[in-house]
């Protein structure tokens, strides 16, 4: 079948609104730019390594068990990173998986953000975002 990677920026979304709020520069938001991070469906939401979350300062929302390929664990869930894939951004929660570990972008930020996976061509797809032809419902 292949797999589909794809790059992200993620910034805090705390600090940016600080920044709009006048009290940090632009300079002091912090972010991360990942490169050919694996798509996967198997994952609920987006996942980072442990060093990644500390560096952009995200805050503890919360430990919860998790279901994983080796058993069953706890992870900690950190809140307010915005990310951003192929011209669209949201602002998700995040599981924090090991130092060593790979990041993973999950199904919850992709079908927020209208990406489609196109298994055959092994590539992302973006869903129609217009008046009458929108991936959003209501």
């Amino acid at each position: 079948m292949g797999k589909i990677t794809t790059d992200i920026m993620i910034i805090n979304r705390l600090d940016q609104g600080m920044a709009e709020r006048g009290v940090l520069t632009a300079d002091e938001i912090r972010s991360v730019s990942l490169k050919n991070v694996l798509v996967d469906t198997g994952a609920t939401t987006l996942c980072l390594p442990a060093n990644a979350i500390a560096k952009l300062g995200l805050k503890l929302l919360k430990i919860v068990p998790i279901t994983t390929a080796t058993g069953y664990g706890e992870a900690r869930i950190f809140e307010d990173a915005k990310i951003s894939v192929m011209g669209r951004e949201g602002t998700f929660e995040c599981i924090e998986v090991p130092e060593d570990a790979d990041p993973l972008l999950g199904v919850v930020p992709l079908e927020m953000l209208g990406i489609e996976l196109d298994l055959k061509n092994h590539r992302l797809i973006l869903l129609p975002l217009e008046p009458r032809a929108s991936y959003l419902r209501v």
